[in-house]
């Protein structure tokens, strides 16, 4: 009989570990229950002597579009009269995806060992976010859970579209972005050293140079001295940004940095509250509680800001007042939406109104997308032949004024 390594936690909360025989891991873990041990960790003791190796295999993220597709397939064969455990042993042994495979197995475990689907959803943050657990969460306990699964699934395969969408529509301008990069590094560092002993005879000839010239030799020289140190840098800033983003003061000043932002700023916003509409009008249309259901759709929204909001509302509901009050005092619903939702909530028609609020504002949100990325080209031309036109300028005409000084 196998045995298993395992780490718990006894009943005064105590750590320990140790190992213990077992057919199997779930019967491990049993076994340890019946000792009133609460188990962290159970694994194979022959595993044990890999924990030093490394895993050569690089991890990667699971696309949006495998999870949409897993929780269709889940939302299928429960509907189907397949129970939740069978439905997700099947999942883990037939998904196309490996990584997907292992996390399923990993939650059909959790499921066996009495864990409800949510909780073990959420041991995997990085599958699967907060959105989708909230939302299986809402199902489990309203008993729509393959509807929940479905409503889900699409909102995530309309992400992903819109995702590609954009990827697809940027990949012209970042091209020609990491083209125009390339060039001009070649052009600074090696082009113009080169011209740079003719420079310097123009001036001991007494000829100065162009402010052009000088400002090119300036940017040439830094780059040559100091690239190294800059690339360094801006590496450890964009890490400090990263870190800064992850803390609640930092997420709260980006995302006002974002909603502020010309063109791009319009587009995040109107995302964010085609979400909160869309998330919150779904869980009224399946019956679940007001209050639950803004909490659930206060996590979706993506922003801070709008997130408080949202919670501002749920408390100002829970005193007997109106939705729309706190919504509206935030400026951050559009006011047409606003007079949509007051008119739905008097008329008590809120669920659907959202939806279809939530599908104009996708509607207007891709146009302007499109608007966008038609707007990016010509100015990514436009300043990549700047910067070559500069360097150009700077390398030419000092050869002009030495024609016209020998005229």
């Amino acid at each position: 009989m196998p045995e298993f390594f395992y780490r718990a936690k006894n009943i005064g909360g105590v750590n320990t570990e140790g190992t213990i025989a077992a057919g199997t891991q779930r019967e491990a873990m049993l076994l340890l229950r019946k000792q009133s041990l609460f188990p962290l960790e159970v694994r194979n003791q022959d595993e044990k002597s890999t924990l030093g190796k490394i895993d050569l295999r690089l991890a990667r993220k699971i696309k949006m579009e495998v999870v949409a597709d897993t929780l269709t397939q889940l939302a299928d064969l429960l509907g189907g009269g397949v129970s939740l455990l069978d439905s997700m042993n099947i999942l883990s042994e037939q998904s196309a995806d490996a990584q997907m495979r292992d996390v399923l197995a990993d939650i059909r475990d959790r499921v066996a060992d009495g864990a409800n689907l949510d909780e073990a959803m959420a041991a995997h943050p990085k599958v699967f976010s907060d959105l989708v657990v909230s939302m299986v969460r809402a199902g489990l306990e309203g008993a729509f859970l393959e509807e929940s699964l479905q409503h889900v699934s699409a909102f995530l395969q309309k992400q992903d579209q819109l995702r590609a969408k954009v990827i697809g529509a940027m990949t012209y301008p970042i091209v020609l972005l990491i083209v125009g990069f390339i060039v001009t590094i070649v052009l600074v560092l090696y082009i113009v050293p080169m011209f740079e002993p003719f420079f310097e005879r123009l001036q001991r000839s007494g000829n100065g140079l162009p402010g052009v010239t000088v400002a090119l030799l300036f940017v040439s020289h830094a780059l040559l001295k100091y690239g190294v140190f800059l690339a360094i840098a801006a590496g450890v800033l964009v890490v400090a940004l990263k870190r800064l983003i992850d803390t609640s003061r930092g997420r709260r000043a980006f995302d006002i940095i974002k909603l502020r932002m010309p063109v791009v700023g319009g587009v995040y916003h109107s995302t964010a509250v085609s979400r909160f509409c869309r998330v919150l009008g779904t869980l009224l249309r399946n019956g679940v509680p007001i209050l639950k259901s803004l909490d659930i759709s206060a996590e979706s929204t993506g922003n801070v800001l709008l997130k408080d909001t949202v919670r501002q509302s749920a408390e100002n509901i829970s005193s007997g007042n109106s939705l729309a009050a706190p919504l509206a005092s935030s400026g951050l619903i559009p006011p047409q939406v606003m007079a949509m939702i007051r008119v739905a909530e008097e008329s008590n028609s809120l669920e659907s109104v959202l939806i279809k609020v939530a599908n104009r504002m996708d509607e207007k949100t891709e146009r302007k997308l499109d608007s966008l990325v038609r707007l990016v080209e010509p100015l990514m031309l436009l300043a990549i032949g700047g910067v070559v036109l500069f360097i150009i300028m700077g390398v030419l005409l000092p050869v002009f004024d030495m024609n016209t000084a020998l005229d």
